[in-house]
């Protein structure tokens, strides 16, 4: 009967890969820290230009005290633009002050002019501390023609408190610099008005439920395409999410939390918050929660209101925020955050809105659902999340780079993948376990079938002799 093992032990390899897609059954321990990309390199950036270390195109890790302000080299070409992010990730459960605890990125030439207006992102969550990320650009058709040479600039990264904020303790940062190859010809123009509806359409509806994990940031998002998905979060966690959009694709999304029973209350909460938009439109958002006594900030201990209980961001594949994290409030009914884009387009970068201006390159979008502290009181145990996701549109051709551009492009296959919630190496190590296990089912019943030829041919001239 050996010859049974190696089907078996190909169905049990079949069986473990399946497995290993499945979302953890629960939730245990604190949320978990933001998860730096395998390999990032660790750096420390200068006070001055003087002595910045060099960060070549790839991924590192640095730290932020309050008030830091840090310079990075980067030697950029006169053939490409550079995009440059960082993350900070104070560890949940960190006290930061809404507003006020900021990260602004900058890049500058050799004579301390800056390339680009930069970017400036801070916390909107009532007290609550997730990741936060912008980026700078150095375009090489940029306005500023003292950056379209080739030469040494800098990057600056800068911690901004006040003096009186909590949030004291280092933040991890994550920095990362991505090249994208010029283009041949003349590049594409900036979209024309009305050439794109602002107006969202109806969220995604139908269809079963799809299980999906979220990860820790950028680096372990989870890959998810077209569809409902559904996910368990803690309070206080911020979950990642990448979704493959294409050239001329827009991405309509949202995220709702369910009904949740008030802690040491008989029932669900009664409908007290407050709207946070009209939920129409590039960037809006909007709550899904009633209107009733009680609304805005300005509500007492006790309340059965959670005042920015969900919170949803939108990320480019430069890290760049599309939608800043915002926050809708919660009293026990389900509640969602709703975003609708422009449409990918090279053109979009002469856009002088941000939500536009950051839908410029096809390539994972990223979703960053975050759940405050407070909703512990009615989700002690974990709040069960659903995805609504939807790329808009019939993908389009795209601009004809120099040479290939891997962060800026949709494959095919990457879009298949992530429909089935998989990235592409995961989904080919499926299909391969998947043939290696029905191989190993053949095989096995071929010899099986041999030795009972052989059995009955012995026999047979057993009974001649």
């Amino acid at each position: 009967m050996s010859v049974l093992v190696p089907a078996l032990v190909s169905i049990s390899a079949v069986l473990t890969g399946s497995a290993a897609a499945a979302p953890a059954a629960g939730l245990r321990g604190d949320p978990p820290a933001y998860r730096a990309a395998a390999g990032a390199r660790p750096v420390q950036g200068a006070k001055s230009p003087s002595g910045a270390p060099r960060l070549a195109p790839g991924t590192y890790t640095d730290s932020l005290a309050r008030g830091d302000e840090k310079f990075y080299a980067v030697h950029l070409d006169a053939r490409s633009s550079a995009y440059l992010s960082a993350v900070a990730a104070p560890r949940p459960g960190s006290e930061v002050a809404d507003h006020t605890d900021s990260l602004k990125v900058s890049i500058r030439d050799a004579d301390g002019n800056t390339c680009s207006s930069g970017g400036s992102t801070a916390f909107r969550g009532r007290g609550m501390a997730y990741p936060i990320a912008d980026y700078a650009t150095r375009r090489i058709d940029g306005p500023r023609t003292n950056c379209r040479r080739a030469g040494t600039y800098y990057f600056v990264v800068k911690r901004v408190a006040t003096a009186s904020a909590e949030g004291a303790a280092r933040w991890p940062v994550e920095l990362r610099h991505q090249r994208e190859p010029g283009l041949t010809g003349t590049p594409p123009a900036q979209p024309g008005p009305g050439t794109w509806s602002t107006t969202a359409p109806v969220p995604l509806a139908g269809g079963t439920k799809k299980d999906t994990e979220g990860g820790t940031g950028f680096n372990d998002a989870a890959p998810i395409g077209k569809g409902v998905w559904q996910d368990r979060i803690k309070p206080g966690e911020t979950r990642f999410y990448r979704v493959p959009v294409d050239w001329g694709q827009q991405l309509n999304v949202s995220a709702e939390l369910g009904a949740g029973k008030l802690e040491g209350d008989g029932g669900s909460g009664v409908g007290v918050g407050a709207d946070a938009g009209s939920g129409t439109g590039v960037g809006a958002a909007s709550g899904g929660v009633g209107r009733g006594s009680m609304r805005g900030p300005g509500v007492v201990a006790g309340s059965r209101l959670v005042a920015s209980a969900l919170g949803l961001g939108v990320y480019n594949p430069a890290r760049g925020p599309v939608s800043g994290t915002r926050f809708v409030p919660y009293d026990g009914k389900p509640a969602a955050i709703k975003l609708f884009t422009a449409p990918v387009a090279y053109g979009n970068r002469y856009n002088a809105a941000a939500p536009v201006s950051a839908m410029r390159f096809a390539g994972s979008y990223y979703l960053a659902v975050s759940l405050h502290p407070d909703a512990a009181k009615y989700f002690k145990d974990g709040a069960p999340v659903t995805l609504r996701v939807d790329p808009v549109g019939r993908p389009q051709p795209g601009p004809h780079y120099r040479e290939k551009a891997t962060d800026f492009s949709v494959a095919p296959q990457e879009r298949a993948a992530a429909d089935d919630g998989m990235s592409v190496q995961q989904a080919a190590q499926h299909g391969t376990l998947r043939l290696v296990g029905y191989s190993g089912i053949s095989t096995g019943t071929v010899l099986l079938l041999a030795l009972g030829v052989w059995a009955v041919v012995a026999r047979w001239r057993g009974g001649r002799a």
